[in-house]
């Protein structure tokens, strides 16, 4: 774990934000006698697991990190109480076995960038769905064509060419791995259009994908009031969850034999081989009472 201040952690956390990064920023809100932690100590961790910042010791790292990666993967905030009882709804108890008996309290949020939306067609409605994109401070990239580049897991797409070129840009799309794809259509068209899809070969667990129409019900609307049905799916799709999630890759974690805590075997620092097997701990103190008997942790 990097050290820093928190001003220093809170820099950074605007560094990365500027550069549309996904991590988690942890922050103590709560400690209880002797503790590593301190109230307003900051973190941040990364997808692959790695921190800057402090937040608290041995113990508390490895859950912390578990905690922050589902954080990232499901886009939803969290309150961790290590080393003491909680009954508040939604609060995570995780039990601590630390010597110190020390506890506290952490917020993890998920940072996650804003969306993307690939907007193809030109028309009064794709520069006014552009323009909304805008104002919500997401991205739009535009397109005058049926190609696109750099769609990510994360990115949307919105085809609206008026019967242009729908059919390749949807194929196209589709392709990808986008969280959304939706098609600016009547019902008419967009049955049409599915069909042209599954004579290409699109499979129909790519066709699921499409949301065809797309946009919520407004009745009979015109181009900018389309393009507001269409920002509210998106706003709707964004606020479920779906699409927020970000691909993150957990570390092993090892078991602690004597208090049952998660401790990461990359930065493990009390090891004891014993019966051909590695044994991880999150402290010397678990260390040496494994080491004074070690088959009465089998």
């Amino acid at each position: 774990m990097v050290g820093g201040t928190a001003v220093s952690v809170l820099a950074r956390v605007a560094r990365l934000m500027a550069e549309g990064r996904a991590f988690v920023l942890a922050s103590v809100t709560w400690v209880r006698g002797p503790s590593s932690g301190k109230t307003g100590a900051k973190a941040i961790i990364h997808p692959d697991g790695t921190v800057e910042g402090w937040v608290g010791g041995a113990c508390a790292q490895p859950t912390l990190v578990r905690q922050a990666l589902a954080a990232l993967a499901d886009g939803r905030a969290r309150l961790l109480v290590l080393g003491a009882t909680d009954d508040r709804p939604g609060v995570i108890v995780v039990p601590m076995a630390c010597s110190s008996e020390g506890a506290m309290e952490v917020l993890v949020e998920p940072m996650l960038p804003n969306p993307r939306v690939h907007i193809v067609g030109d028309s009064p409605l794709t520069a006014a769905l552009a323009q909304m994109v805008t104002a919500l401070d997401w991205s739009a990239v535009a397109y005058d064509g049926p190609e696109m580049v750099g769609v990510t897991a994360r990115d949307y797409v919105v085809v609206a060419s008026q019967g242009h070129f729908d059919e390749p840009a949807l194929e196209t799309a589709l392709a990808t791995d986008a969280a959304y794809v939706g098609l600016v259509a009547s019902e008419k068209r967009a049955s049409t259009v599915k069909e042209w899809l599954r004579a290409r070969g699109v499979p129909d667990e790519a066709l699921a994908r499409l949301h065809a129409p797309a946009g919520v019900d407004l009745g009979h609307t015109e181009h900018r009031e389309i393009a507001v049905s269409v920002l509210a799916e998106l706003v709707r799709f964004r606020a479920g969850g779906v699409g927020s999630p970000v691909d993150v890759a957990a570390p092993e974690m090892a078991t602690d034999p004597v208090c049952g805590m998660d401790v990461d075997p990359r930065v493990a620092r009390f090891v004891t081989e014993y019966d051909g097997t590695s044994h991880y701990f999150c402290a010397a103190g678990c260390q040496e009472a494994f080491e004074s008997d070690p088959a009465a942790y089998g």
